[in-house]
């Protein structure tokens, strides 16, 4: 039996409801945008339970829809930059590449509705996550930072399934990080829930937020922008990456699963410093490890994606809307971390992540200046690497769009990877954690059969919870 694929019904574009002729209509990059042209856009979604209310099924979808649509262009007012698109000024002697956003001279933003004739339950039943969620945002695996040039900076896709609603949310990463995106979601959430409240949302025109985002370009002391890249054609920088087939699985880690861990780390540390989420990284990083067969004489490297806002002096608030992250790396052969347990691995992680400071921010960003370039995800991970992306802390489950909790956060098929980790606030709150491990699937197959790791899995999954 054929799996039933999505019907894009419409389509539209959304500019922020006020002008904005008094704001920078130029929008420059920093060194740390310009990185990510090559890598794919940030594609996070939430999977929501129809109310019961929703009687006459028409009806709601269609109020849904002009409420999402009204509140995004009202979030648009704050985070304008989404509704531009790139710009790129190029000169050949000396050559120069310049990127920037316009955020006057664009179509805006693009909402799209479609439908699926599936349930929740086929979505979140299956152990691995089905396919047809990648079609649930739009942009595929094959577009990259850099078609903002043509394509919107902000997506949104909200696709009605037969007893729910997916709002998935594809962003230029670019343009932002995972703090930039989920301050962006909270806030249109934020705003939505205001004009329901009011009960006459075609006429609401300004909403409070509580998070007002921070626009001014954070560049490197000596560098003033824009920022000239020696290239003469987008060809020279952009490569795209295509995966090899992956099984992509979510494993929920429970607050106690995830205590014994930490406090595992610590006494094979003696140490009180090691964190829950760097104990669980290195249990991670060790299984994976295993699951992959390596070599004793193999290096292998663990990253985390690091928020580096805070990290600086003076810091950056977190409302600082663009990228500012780094990658925290540590490294080991898979000898040494078979050999020297939890505790040794969990260490020098701890260090790593103490060791992003500063002075290792701005003299990486120094460095950059000096010679520049732009990452490849084929280039940057091998085959012994792993990678951790986003957060537990981001606030995922507290939007809702009158559908009340969300029953599951999902993700598209951007930037994925044998290795890829990507962290999430579990269901419940209260300290679990979900992990969407990317895998090669003879590799995830040792790891569900590695009893280490299992142990520490929890057999919870959301849809316990619609």
């Amino acid at each position: 039996m054929s799996t039933p694929a999505v019907q894009r019904i419409s389509e539209c574009f959304l500019k922020p409801l006020h002008p904005i002729e008094d704001r920078n209509q130029i929008y420059h990059l920093t060194p740390c945008d310009i990185t990510l042209l090559s890598m794919n856009y940030i594609q996070k979604g939430l999977l929501f339970k129809k109310p019961s209310i929703a009687n006459n099924q028409q009806d709601f979808i269609q109020n849904l829809l002009g409420k999402m649509k009204h509140s995004l262009s009202l979030a648009l007012n704050h985070f304008y930059p989404l509704a531009g698109r790139f710009v790129t000024n190029k000169t050949q002697d000396p050559p120069s590449y310049v990127v920037s956003i316009d955020c006057k001279n664009s179509c805006g933003a693009s909402f799209i509705y479609s439908t699926l004739d599936m349930t929740i339950c086929d979505i979140l039943s299956p152990i691995d996550s089905p396919p047809i969620v990648h079609s649930l945002f739009d942009h595929d695996k094959d577009v990259v930072n850099h078609d903002g040039h043509t394509m919107p900076l902000l997506a949104i896709q909200v696709t009605e399934l037969v007893d729910g609603v997916f709002v998935g949310c594809s962003m230029n990463h670019s343009v932002g990080d995972g703090t930039s995106f989920w301050n962006f979601f909270n806030t249109w959430s934020e705003i939505f829930q205001f004009q329901t409240q009011e009960h006459h949302h075609e006429h609401v025109i300004d909403v409070p937020i509580s998070r007002q985002p921070v626009l001014y370009r954070w560049f490197p002391k000596g560098c003033s922008p824009p920022i000239n890249l020696p290239f003469k054609h987008h060809d020279e920088f952009i490569r795209r990456f295509e995966p090899p087939k992956l099984r992509e699985r979510i494993f929920h880690f429970t607050a106690e699963s995830i205590a014994k861990l930490k406090t595992k780390a610590n006494m094979e540390s003696s140490t009180i410093k090691i964190s829950s989420f760097q104990s669980l990284a290195a249990h991670v990083w060790r299984c994976i490890t295993r699951a992959r067969r390596a070599l004793y004489t193999e290096s292998t490297t663990c990253l985390l994606v690091a928020n580096s806002r805070s990290r600086m002096e003076p810091p950056l608030p977190q409302e600082y809307f663009g990228n500012c992250i780094k990658s925290v790396r540590t490294g080991a052969t898979a000898g040494e971390l078979d050999q020297h347990g939890l505790g040794w691995a969990a260490w020098k992680f701890h260090m790593a992540v103490t060791n992003l400071n500063d002075e290792a921010i701005k003299q990486a960003a120094k460095d950059w200046l000096q010679s520049p370039t732009v990452y490849q995800t084929g280039e940057r991970y091998d085959q012994y690497t792993l990678l951790f992306t986003s957060s537990p802390r981001f606030n995922m489950y507290g939007n809702e769009f009158g559908m009340g909790k969300a029953v599951a956060v999902l993700s598209g098929s951007a930037f994925k990877f044998d290795g890829k980790v990507a962290s999430y606030q579990g269901y419940e709150g209260r300290g679990t954690i979900d992990l969407e491990v990317c895998l090669l699937p003879e590799t995830m197959r040792m790891l569900e059969s590695d009893n280490e790791f299992m142990s520490t899995v929890s057999s919870f999954k959301s849809n316990n919870f619609y």
